[in-house]
């Protein structure tokens, strides 16, 4: 079966009553975002979508994706590619204010005006917040090995003197 680009937005409610599934691309060049927080997007993002209601009668969004992009060892200071699957669970929501009002296994997604969500932005957003917080090559592949890093004596604090201390011997002046 051939993949199809996503829509760009889709109405959540409506989407949800008919309790739709997308199974399409995002192309890497429609993720921007992503691209500047990286080396560079390898390949379109493969995502799944399903639109549903739960238990509580709340509109779900829930999907995940996959991803390939290339990012920069902080051990050796080479780029490497990185492939990674995120999962997400969404509730829309007209405004802010009805975040609290959300379960906590739902992150709320702000419909616009017209009643619709950015289906891009909303998975471009998980991607980018799944990217690992210190990329690096797996140990066995990075030019560096754990022979040649250089492990330093972590410097102790400087011990100032406690500026309250004055007060103590105040107090203490004062109890004579």
């Amino acid at each position: 079966m051939q993949k199809v680009k996503l829509p760009l937005t889709v109405d959540p409610y409506r989407s949800a009553q008919k309790r739709l599934d997308y199974d399409g691309i995002i192309v890497a060049a429609q993720l921007e975002r992503l691209a500047e927080a990286t080396e560079g997007v390898i390949s379109d993002a493969g995502v799944k979508l399903s639109f549903d209601v739960d238990a509580q009668g709340l509109k779900i969004v829930s999907g995940n994706a996959t991803v390939e992009v290339e990012l920069e060892c902080q051990r050796c200071w080479g780029n490497f590619a990185h492939r990674y699957d995120i999962e997400f669970l969404y509730s829309p929501i007209f405004n802010e204010d009805q975040a609290g009002d959300l379960p906590d296994a739902y992150e709320p997604a702000i419909v616009d005006e017209n009643g619709e969500i950015n289906l891009i932005q909303l998975v471009e957003d998980e991607l980018i917040v799944a990217l690992p917080q210190v990329a690096m090559h797996e140990e066995e592949d990075c030019k560096i090995d754990s022979e040649n890093m250089v492990y330093g004596e972590i410097p102790l604090a400087d011990e100032r003197p406690n500026p309250f201390a004055v007060l103590k011997n105040l107090k203490q002046s004062n109890e004579e």
